[in-house]
């Protein structure tokens, strides 16, 4: 089985919060910071979906809050891409610490949207795989 993808973060001091822990709104950045890393890791970056005409949305999120960050943590920010049929599709993501200790799990439902008619594609998974140069990088 291979690796999940992940990218690294360290949490800077002014994304936290009075209490000194990493502001809920920057766990969604970071989630957003490693899709867009693995899609470009599967050869798709914003100029080849522009050209396509089409553009990833978020449908619905899902924060589950597990430990605190600090600022100077180090984190690995995991992105799974879940297919199944039709125009949506799951990401799973998890940040955890350097140590193992995990400080978040993110669910996500998203889809591929046609920019023109301002529609989802009526399958995201076809879509992807045409436009990846590397598509095992998103499970396809």
């Amino acid at each position: 089985m291979a690796e999940p993808f992940f990218v690294p973060v360290t949490v800077r001091g002014y994304e936290t919060d009075v209490q000194g822990h990493l502001n809920q709104s920057v766990y969604l950045q970071y989630a957003e910071h490693a899709r867009w890393s693995v899609l470009e890791a599967a050869g798709i970056g914003q100029a080849e979906l522009r050209a396509r005409d089409a553009g990833p949305v978020v449908l619905e999120t899902t924060i589950r809050y597990r430990r605190e960050l600090r600022a100077g943590d180090e984190v690995e920010v995991t992105c799974a891409f879940l297919w199944g049929e039709g125009k949506t599709f799951r990401i799973e993501q998890t940040i955890r610490k350097t140590d193992g200790t995990v400080s978040a799990e993110i669910t996500a439902v998203g889809g591929l949207m046609d920019l023109t008619e301002r529609r989802l594609l009526p399958d995201a998974r076809d879509a992807f795989t045409s436009l990846a140069t590397a598509p095992d990088a998103l499970g396809l």
